[in-house]
């Protein structure tokens, strides 16, 4: 994988995280050089989910009120079905997305994780790709949406689903490494 060191990476998530897609990332992008921050609503630690029912608890790093766009280079968005469900209705970790957009940083989002992209209105006249569950949402907002393994624009990095999660970071990684944020208007 690419060579990130020196760089610092938000994971925002809230209980009810896709336990993979929060810890595969955390490891490879970290392993990668990176230096990442679990950030979450409130202090303590959050609860995945795993497959069938609840997993295990991630330490949160920071909370939303103590950080910023300006203090990381990127931000992942995992999924699972209940922590992005959580996050899209709390302003501030809407704000908190749509920053990294505004600042053109790099946003890998994975699974249910572009539902805070919906959310942040910074879907309309991009290429993505997400759970296929949630495709509609995504149509709905203006996406352009593709059923592939990882689709990148400018910047913005989404994939479908755990099995996708080696091709999702490398691509996170890669994005960072090389600046690749660079933005047209919509």
């Amino acid at each position: 994988m690419t060579d990130i060191s020196g760089k610092k990476i938000a994971i925002l998530a809230t209980h009810g995280f896709e336990q993979s897609e929060l810890e595969v990332p955390l490891k490879k992008l970290a392993e990668a050089g990176a230096e990442v921050d679990v950030v979450s609503l409130e202090a303590g630690e959050i609860r995945g989910w795993d497959e069938k029912d609840w997993g295990n608890t991630v330490k949160v790093d920071r909370t939303l009120d103590q950080v910023g766009a300006s203090d990381y280079d990127a931000l992942v968005l995992p999924g699972g079905q209940i922590n992005p469900d959580l996050l899209r209705v709390e302003p501030k970790a809407v704000d908190f997305v749509k920053s990294f957009w505004t600042d053109k940083k790099v946003i890998g989002a994975i699974c249910h994780g572009p539902w805070l992209l919906v959310e942040a209105g910074i879907v309309k006249g991009r290429n993505v790709t997400s759970y296929k569950s949630i495709r509609t949402d995504l149509v709905n907002a203006g996406a352009n949406w593709e059923d592939s393994e990882v689709v990148t624009d400018q910047g913005l990095v989404t994939s479908r689903k755990p099995d996708d999660l080696d091709a999702f970071c490398a691509k996170v990684a890669e994005e960072i490494a090389e600046g690749r944020h660079e933005r047209r208007a919509a």
